[in-house]
């Protein structure tokens, strides 16, 4: 696994968007996926790591439990992808990791939070036709059908079904991509993926620090964050647009009319 410091914003977008061009489509179409954490100490667990306990029986409980009480609601969900893309998206603890297709929403999530100014962020940077080699046949055969990199919701019930049907594909540890169903605009603002690993208790950096290849941490010192932060306002890469409602807005207001901005950037 690969780690880069960067020390400029040039060099920043030199190393997210390193490896773009994609020579089958001549297009500039990179097939990597992204996630931007503000301290760059933090880790990869997931929801349901963070809880402890028994990984599988909290998964399955919590899960039928969220699926009986949620189905009132205005979201149709027919697969337990739905349903489990669904419980993540609304905070349930789960097995899945949010992730996006945009370095640059990767960035915002990097960027968000003053408090931690004074910290180093990181983003993660994982091109999923390099973790799919490792997938089970019936996985591939998934994706070469479809002529697909990443999965939907759909192709995964087609290969398993349900949670136990998947986990037993293969013995070996695996992680893939897929992209949820589009639940509401936040998802489809935030250009979302998830990630999902074939055991409840599986730890993605644990997996991902064994990988040779498409595997980067590109860590973004604490000096630099506010020159981000401001680029990206000015990209109108916000709270407002990527979580569409009053919500979104009070979050972006706030935090732009801080009357206590960060220190100054670097240089300065």
């Amino acid at each position: 696994m690969l780690e880069h410091r960067v020390k400029s914003w040039v060099e920043l977008q030199e190393l997210l968007f390193e490896g773009s061009w994609n020579e089958a489509l001549h297009r500039f179409r990179p097939t990597l996926a992204f996630r931007g954490m503000p301290d760059s100490s933090m880790d990869l667990a997931t929801g349901l790591n963070r809880r402890g306990g028994d990984y599988s029986r909290q998964e399955h409980v919590m899960l039928r439990a969220f699926r009986k009480y949620a189905r009132g609601t205005a979201y149709p969900c027919g697969s337990v992808w739905d349903w489990l893309a669904l419980a993540q998206h609304h905070g349930l603890p789960t097995r899945l990791l949010d992730w996006t297709f945009s370095p640059y929403v990767a960035l915002h999530f990097l960027s968000e939070n003053l408090e931690l100014y004074g910290t180093d962020g990181v983003v993660w940077s994982v091109d999923y036709r390099e973790t799919n080699r490792l997938l089970p046949r019936p996985l591939k055969e998934q994706l070469r059908q479809e002529g697909a990199d990443v999965f939907s919701a759909e192709m995964l019930e087609e290969v398993a079904p349900r949670l136990k049907s998947f986990d037993q594909l293969t013995r070996r540890s695996f992680v893939l991509f897929f992209e949820p169903p589009s639940l509401d605009e936040r998802i489809v603002n935030q250009f979302a993926l998830f990630s999902v690993m074939n055991a409840p208790s599986s730890r993605l950096d644990t997996f991902l620090e064994k990988q040779e290849r498409g595997v980067r941490r590109i860590i973004v010192p604490a000096n630099l964050k506010r020159e981000v932060r401001d680029k990206l306002d000015q990209a109108n890469i916000t709270e407002r647009v990527l979580f569409p409602g009053l919500d979104g807005l009070s979050r972006w207001l706030r935090r732009y009319y801080n009357p206590k901005p960060p220190g100054p950037p670097e240089g300065l």
